[in-house]
C-alpha cells in the first residue's frame, strides 16, 4: 500500500525547493528579506484600482468564467502592446495564451512539446522550475554554464558568458527545446543581438523550439536594449515568447502570464492548458487588460511604467551596489531584471561558516547570514544542477526592487558587519 501511495516517479528528486527552506528560515529570524523577488512597495495606483473597480463591478459576466485560452480584452491589448515590438500582426486569439502567471506558461509549453527521451538545453543558473518541468515531461535536461570571465574590479553580467564550444556540443538530433531567460535571473545578463544570433542559428540547424523566458523585459538598464528572440530572422515560427503581470506592474501575487508565438505552437499549449486549469481568474485579466490599456495610451511618455520602472529600478541597482562595494564585496552589475548576484567571499573571514552543516558554502553563508546578520539573499548553488553547483558557491543572490529605506537599511546592518563606522 504504502507504495502505491508514493509520489510519482516524474515528481521524484523535485520536493524540495530553496524557497520553502528560506521562506521558513526568514519567518524564523526575521532579518531583513533581499531574498525572493518581489517588490515592498505600491504598484501603480491605476492598476489596483482597476482590480478594485472590477471586483465589485454590477456586470455578471466580469465575476464568471471568461474565455479559457485568455480574456478577449487582455489578449487583445496584448496584441496591441506586442505587434509593433515584434514587427508582425499578432492574432490575439490564436498566438497568444494567458495563464497562471508566467510558471503554467513555461509548464504548458515544456509539457506540449518535450516527449520522454527528448533533450531540452538550459543555461546555469536557472530559475529552479525549469529542470523539474522538463523532467514532469520525461525529457532530459542538458546544461550549459554561464562562466565568469571577469571576477574582481568593476563586474558586469555583460562579463558573463556562454563557452562557444560547449554550447556546440549542448545540440545534438535528441535537442527538442532551448531554454532561454533574457534579462537572467539571477545574473541579470541581457543577452547580445550576436549572442542571441549564435543560439538562433544552432536553433535552425538542429530544428529546435526557442522557448524564451522574458519577464523581465521592461527592466532593461540604458544604453543596453534588450533584442527579442523572435524578431531575429527566421526565428519567429520557433519561438515561444513568455511575459508576466507580475513583473510588469510589480504585483507578483496576482499570478498572471501569457505566451506568443505562431498559432501551431500556441495551440499545442492550449491543450494542456485546457487540460490543466482550463481558464484563469477573470476579474483579474480584467484588470489587468484596463491597466495596459492605460500604459499604451501613454507608451511614449516618460510617465509610462513600462519606461519609467526601469529608470527607477536603476537608481536602486546602484544604491545597493555601492553598499556591496564598499564593505568589499564584488557585485555583478546587472543589464536587466531586478536581481544581483554578488561574490562575497572577501568577507568569508566575517561569517562562521563552520556553524552551519550545509555541502555547499553559500548555503551555508546565506543562512549564517540570516540567523546572525539579520539580512537574507538567496544561495545561487539551487540554481545549477549538481555537477555545477560549485560555480554558484562564490555568490549569493540578493533582490533589489525595494523601497529605498529597505536598501539603505540593508547597507547600514552590511556596513556594521564590515566593521565599517559611520552614518550612511
Amino acid at each position: 500500500m504504502a507504495k502505491k501511495f508514493d509520489l510519482a516517479q516524474k515528481y521524484k528528486g523535485s520536493e524540495y525547493t530553496v524557497w520553502a527552506e528560506f521562506i521558513e528560515l526568514a519567518a524564523k529570524y526575521q532579518p531583513l528579506n533581499l531574498g525572493q523577488g518581489f517588490a515592498d512597495f505600491a504598484a501603480p495606483e491605476h492598476v489596483t484600482k482597476n482590480l478594485a473597480e472590477v471586483a465589485v463591478s454590477e456586470k455578471p459576466l466580469l465575476q464568471q468564467y471568461t474565455r479559457g485560452y485568455g480574456h478577449l480584452r487582455l489578449v487583445n491589448v496584448l496584441s496591441k502592446i506586442y505587434s509593433p515590438l515584434v514587427g508582425r500582426e499578432i492574432d490575439p486569439k490564436s498566438q497568444i495564451i494567458t495563464t497562471a502567471g508566467a510558471y503554467e506558461a513555461l509548464y504548458c509549453a515544456i509539457l506540449a512539446h518535450v516527449n520522454p527521451g527528448d533533450e531540452v538545453i538550459l543555461i546555469e543558473p536557472f530559475y529552479d522550475c525549469y529542470e523539474p518541468m522538463v523532467r514532469a515531461a520525461g525529457g532530459k535536461p542538458v546544461f550549459i554554464p554561464l562562466r565568469p570571465t571577469k571576477t574582481r574590479g568593476k563586474v558586469n553580467s555583460s562579463d558573463w558568458k556562454l563557452d562557444k564550444k560547449e554550447l556546440n556540443n549542448a545540440f545534438s538530433k535528441r535537442t527538442k527545446m532551448f531554454v532561454l531567460n533574457t534579462p537572467h535571473n539571477p545574473t541579470g545578463k541581457v543577452f547580445s543581438k550576436d549572442e542571441l544570433l549564435t543560439i538562433a542559428n544552432l536553433c535552425k540547424k538542429w530544428n529546435v523550439i526557442l522557448l524564451a523566458d522574458e519577464v523581465y523585459e521592461w527592466m532593461v538598464y540604458e544604453p543596453v536594449k534588450h533584442t527579442r528572440m523572435c524578431t531575429l530572422p527566421d526565428m519567429w515560427e520557433r519561438t515561444i515568447t513568455v511575459g508576466s503581470v507580475g513583473k510588469t506592474f510589480s504585483v507578483t501575487g496576482w499570478k498572471i502570464g501569457w505566451a506568443f508565438g505562431p498559432s501551431n505552437l500556441i495551440h499545442n499549449m492550449q491543450v494542456v492548458h485546457q487540460n490543466n486549469v482550463n481558464s484563469i481568474n477573470t476579474p483579474t485579466q480584467e484588470a489587468v487588460a484596463r491597466s495596459l490599456e492605460t500604459e499604451l495610451d501613454r507608451v511614449n511618455s516618460p510617465d509610462c511604467y513600462l519606461v519609467s520602472l526601469a529608470r527607477e529600478l536603476k537608481e536602486k541597482r546602484d544604491l545597493l551596489a555601492g553598499y556591496l562595494t564598499e564593505i568589499g564585496m564584488v557585485p555583478t552589475i546587472p543589464e536587466g531584471g531586478y536581481f544581483m548576484i554578488v561574490d562575497w567571499t572577501p568577507l568569508a573571514h566575517n561569517a562562521k561558516l563552520s556553524e552551519e552543516v550545509d555541502t555547499y558554502k553559500d548555503f551555508k553563508f546565506a543562512k549564517w547570514m540570516s540567523k546572525n546578520v539579520k539580512i537574507q539573499g538567496i544561495p545561487p548553488s539551487a540554481f545549477y544542477s549538481v555537477p555545477h553547483k560549485k560555480l554558484g558557491e562564490n555568490y549569493i543572490r540578493y533582490c533589489f526592487i525595494k523601497d529605498d529605506d529597505t536598501l539603505n537599511k540593508a547597507g547600514q546592518i552590511l556596513r556594521s558587519w564590515a566593521g565599517i563606522k559611520g552614518k550612511l
